[in-house]
């Protein structure tokens, strides 16, 4: 019995990732224990090192094993400008653009409300510090094209506004490659107001 109450934990461990229901979890518990027991003991130690090391930088707040990330302690890159993302991943895809070469500062989240998700949990007092430190010229809201992420957007900028700080917003629109018959309906209707 023992074993199974410990396959059922591993079940309802991996079922905590995003997208992955009961099925899948034990699926990846199977596969992991009857193919690939190194592989689990890998995945086991990978997380119990970035649990233990893996912390909030101080500046921007993304992840890094130091009290402030190479990306905020790196010379070379723009202080005048300031990227607001909600997410590391989202971070980290900009920086993969390579077509941005100033600071960050991470919301760890969008606001939401029925979630209990105010501008106070996401860091905007923090913000709104950082973007008026004298050096920021420029603040770029690249929250996610979602209801959540448009109204972070909008309150963000408010309250930048009425600092005196520039606030730009992503451009939206048409991606690359795609036929305007595929494309859906909101992003045409964007992609004419945002035109350039």
């Amino acid at each position: 019995m023992a074993t199974e109450a410990s396959l059922e934990g591993l079940v309802e461990a991996l079922r905590r990732l995003p997208g992955v229901g009961v099925k899948s979890a034990q699926r990846m518990a199977w596969h992991l224990l009857q193919h690939d027991r190194d592989g689990a003991r890998r995945i086991a130690d990978s997380l119990q090192q970035a649990v233990a090391r893996v912390r909030h930088c101080e500046r921007c707040h993304t992840f890094t094993e130091q009290a402030v990330c190479s990306i905020c302690l790196d010379a070379s890159r723009d202080r005048r400008q300031l990227a607001v993302v909600e997410t590391p991943a989202d971070q980290a895809a900009l920086e993969r653009t390579g077509s941005y070469r100033g600071l960050y500062f991470v919301l760890m989240g969008r606001l939401s409300p029925l979630d209990g998700i105010g501008p106070l949990e996401i860091g905007a007092r923090e913000l709104l510090d950082r973007a008026g430190d004298g050096v920021v010229e420029e603040v770029i809201l690249a929250t996610n094209f979602t209801a959540e992420g448009e109204a972070t957007a909008h309150v963000l900028s408010e309250a930048l506004h009425s600092r005196g700080i520039r606030v730009t917003r992503l451009a939206r629109g048409v991606p690359i490659g795609s036929e305007l018959e595929y494309v859906d309906l909101g992003t045409i209707a964007h992609a004419f107001i945002d035109r350039r």
